[in-house]
């Protein structure tokens, strides 16, 4: 009979092992490691936090990759309207809307962004028209075309990019001057 249960595939408890006789010592058996949960190995095991003071300040933590706020507008796709809170825009596609609360905006080669932006850094290969203030730095590849109002704390346009329209460097000690709309809070001299 129990070569009937090896061919059912029901598994068979194992055969105890034969007790020593009296005087020897006890072995427990064997057990082999626990798998881990899978459940367990999904969380993320993080430092516990220091008890914060009254009088100190607020501190973001830093996001990591799997906290980021990412929108990606994929290729073929079309998308207007406003996007705000998004730490990362990546366009493929085509988007017309007004950007704010925007860490870093990439436009590939396909992309193009029509409206207004202020963002920390760009990184332009396709096309962008309309307003942008980007606070850092502006990087326009060989295939990128920017046209419109535009600010910038530094730029960098590889050979081959084009950039047109009014452009202007902002200095990193005047951002209230930087505006999405196009307008300069004092004229420049």
């Amino acid at each position: 009979m129990a070569d009937a249960s090896d061919d059912l595939g029901i598994p068979m408890k194992p055969a105890r092992p034969v007790v020593p006789g009296p005087g020897a010592p006890v072995k427990p058996p064997a057990m082999p490691p626990r798998a881990p949960d899978l459940a367990r190995a999904a969380e993320v095991i993080r430092a516990p936090e220091a008890p914060r003071r009254s009088g100190d300040p607020i501190t973001q933590p830093r996001r990591n990759d799997a906290e980021v706020r990412k929108l990606t507008v994929g290729r073929e796709i079309t998308l207007s309207g406003e996007i705000t809170s998004c730490d990362k825009l990546i366009i493929e596609g085509s988007v017309e809307a007004n950007l704010t609360n925007c860490r870093d905006v990439e436009i590939a080669e396909s992309g193009l962004f029509k409206g207004s932006a202020a963002i920390e850094d760009a990184e332009i290969h396709g096309r962008f028209e309309g307003n942008l203030v980007v606070r850092k730095r502006l990087l326009i590849k060989a295939s990128g075309r920017v046209s419109g109002t535009i600010r910038y704390g530094q730029i960098e346009i590889e050979c081959g990019g084009q950039i047109s329209g009014d452009i202007q460097a902002q200095p990193s000690a005047e951002p209230e001057l930087m505006t999405t709309d196009g307008a300069i809070a004092r004229a420049a001299s």
